[in-house]
């Protein structure tokens, strides 16, 4: 990248005549958002469910594991180009939401489900002992020893779908992805290159309020600060000597 893109694009973020009106940066940045969060509160309610469900009878995981590969292996642009095509195209951002949910259902199953079955057996084992049922085992037992994993794909599929969510501009939606598209229209390399930055910078601050948001409601974090608080305890020594008693 060359120095005048750089310096291009600081200039056309700090023209205020951008950030204004239907086109500007603000109103795409709510477009973004909204399209983000429907898509990731879709996906949690597709994935979470059952990935908590397969987890806590033990079974599934080679579905899981299946289906994330799957997710992987399909690419989104080919998905969004083929459900715009289809009848769906003319149902605005049907496509756009369809597509994204696709792409962030994997990490949410394989994570969540990945969480439950590595619980640890013994403390599971424990609390089915004490005569807690399958729903107190797993909301009070296995949830809160998942929860990092739970929240690391938490994270992964909303960074996934903020960053991919720009896709939405080549099927004539909203968000962000509208600023790149139209630099390239225009032929204006710097509007390219400060639509990618403030991309850039949207999955970087959801990144970083979702981990602030992951040790605020860390329903363990309590324990596991004691336990970082408790100094190592010393090696065992040498066992005294002994001097054989006179006879």
């Amino acid at each position: 990248m060359s120095v005048d893109a750089i310096t291009g694009a600081w200039q056309w973020l700090a023209t205020a005549a951008n950030w204004a009106g239907e086109k500007g940066v603000w109103h795409r940045l709510g477009e973004h958002l909204w399209l983000s969060g429907v898509c990731l509160l879709l996906s949690c309610l597709i994935a979470l469910p059952l990935a908590l469900w397969l987890g806590h009878i033990g079974k599934g995981g080679a579905l899981a594991v299946n289906v994330s590969n799957v997710g992987r292996a399909v690419p989104t642009f080919a998905v969004l180009v083929l459900l715009t095509l289809s009848p769906l195209g003319t149902h605005g951002d049907w496509p756009t939401l369809i597509a994204l949910v696709l792409f962030a259902v994997p990490p949410l199953l394989t994570n969540v489900h990945l969480g439950i079955r590595e619980a640890d057996r013994d403390v599971v084992e424990a609390a089915r002992g004490m005569g807690m049922s399958g729903g107190q085992l797993l909301w009070r037992v296995e949830i809160p020893l998942a929860y990092p994993l739970i929240m690391t794909g938490l994270r992964s599929a909303a960074v996934q779908v903020v960053a991919t969510a720009t896709l939405a501009a080549l099927a004539g939606g909203g968000g962000l992805g509208r600023i790149i598209t139209a630099g390239f229209g225009n032929y204006d390399t710097a509007q390219v290159v400060a639509g990618a930055v403030l991309v850039a910078l949207l999955a970087l601050l959801v990144e970083g309020v979702l981990v602030l948001l992951d040790r605020a409601c860390d329903p363990m974090r309590g324990r596991r600060r004691a336990v970082r608080g408790k100094a190592p305890a010393p090696p065992p020594g040498p066992a005294p000597r002994q001097d054989p008693q006179p006879t």
